[in-house]
């Protein structure tokens, strides 16, 4: 039980993970369970000790609030980084795209005529030179 170690040390409190020790009335009471934290009337957040003697919980919250909050704004951000990422890919694909491809096919289309009319030239000279026509 909990209370055999009132007015001993923090660490030897501690040792049972049920317990929460009180740095300022020196007690050692079981956590109360059904509360995420210890009621104020038990022991103030700044001399609760639970798990380890060094981290009071007030220390802990303001952590984990600090580690929290972070980790939510960058999933935010790497969110909104995937949607624009998203968007640009659809507007690369988009009317825009489909008019460029057209003007880039016709401009090969126009330059394939060209090398084969230069091609046929050619030949029709060789075919002349060598009276094979």
């Amino acid at each position: 039980e909990c209370r055999q170690y009132t007015n001993r040390s923090c660490e030897e409190c501690l040792k049972n993970v049920t317990c929460l020790w009180c740095a300022s009335s020196g007690r050692c009471m079981e956590y109360p369970v059904r509360r995420i934290l210890p009621p104020a009337d038990l022991c103030e957040l700044r001399s609760a000790r639970w798990g380890v003697c060094w981290v009071n919980f007030e220390a802990l919250i303001i952590a984990m609030s600090v580690v929290g909050g972070t980790l939510l704004i960058m999933l935010g951000v790497c969110c909104c980084c995937c949607c624009c990422k998203k968007k640009s890919k659809k507007q690369v694909s988009g009317w825009g795209d489909d008019e460029r491809a057209a003007r880039e096919r016709e401009k090969r289309r126009v330059r394939q005529e060209e090398r084969r009319a230069e091609m046929k030239s050619r030949h029709d000279e060789i075919r002349r030179k060598y009276g094979t026509v």
